[in-house]
């Protein structure tokens, strides 16, 4: 399989106090790589750290054998690196088709409607008007049409009704099916583990689990959460 993304040794956080340690792994063209750890085990970093809001002090990050160390964000997004942070994932003052219309993108957003009809409705509303978990649901699809290679999600899940989580584990295995690479950091281990392809575990900001997702048992997976 034709490696997208390459993680390699990196440690990096906010300045000079690092967050992660040493953290290596890769994402190949149709895979999902799942990271989970408990809240404050670095995450959230990682992905900022992958999209370049943050630089890693030591470590390379490359997209396809491209290295992205020296970029910022915005380099990084030309090159197709897609992001969903965890907060402030939309444009509030902007309506949800205003949302949806930014940036260059692959696809139209008319066959996710019918995954989220309420997105539909509300085309023409502010998206600070809607509640967190639609704003979730408008940030998810607004990246899931961007013309990317690789798509970094931070809990997308988070807020979002159940059965709607459903249709974003669905669109993401047909993300993946279709060559896409996707790195999902994500709390939700029954979300996580349906999608994901590899399992990495984070706590205290170092690798303490890195397998198949098939492999991972539950009992592994509430063991990281426990630490």
């Amino acid at each position: 399989m034709t490696v997208l993304l390459e993680i390699d040794d990196l440690t990096g956080g906010y300045r000079d106090t690092n967050v992660l340690y040493n953290i290596s792994a890769r994402i190949e063209a149709g895979s999902v790589l799942g990271v989970f750890g408990k809240n404050g085990v670095g995450k959230t970093t990682l992905a900022r750290l992958v999209q370049g809001s943050l630089v890693a002090n030591t470590g390379d990050i490359r997209l396809q054998g491209r290295s992205l160390h020296a970029l910022p964000a915005h380099a990084r997004r030309r090159l197709g690196i897609g992001y969903m942070p965890q907060t402030s994932m939309v444009f509030d003052d902007l309506t949800v088709r205003e949302n949806l219309s930014l940036g260059s993108n692959r696809e139209e957003p008319d066959r996710y409607f019918r995954r989220f009809p309420r997105l539909a409705e509300r085309l023409d509303q502010p998206a600070g008007t809607m509640s967190g978990g639609e704003r979730k649901i408008l940030a998810f699809v607004r990246a899931m049409i961007e013309d990317t290679r690789v798509i970094v999600l931070d809990e997308p899940s988070e807020g979002v009704q159940p059965e709607n989580i459903d249709h974003m584990a669905e669109c993401l295995k047909e993300r993946a099916a279709a060559g896409g690479g996707i790195l999902l950091c994500e709390q939700n281990l029954s979300f996580l583990t349906r999608v994901s392809s590899w399992c990495l575990g984070l706590d205290a900001g170092t690798v303490v689990l890195d397998k198949a997702a098939e492999d991972v048992s539950a009992a592994e997976l509430r063991s990281i959460l426990s630490l």
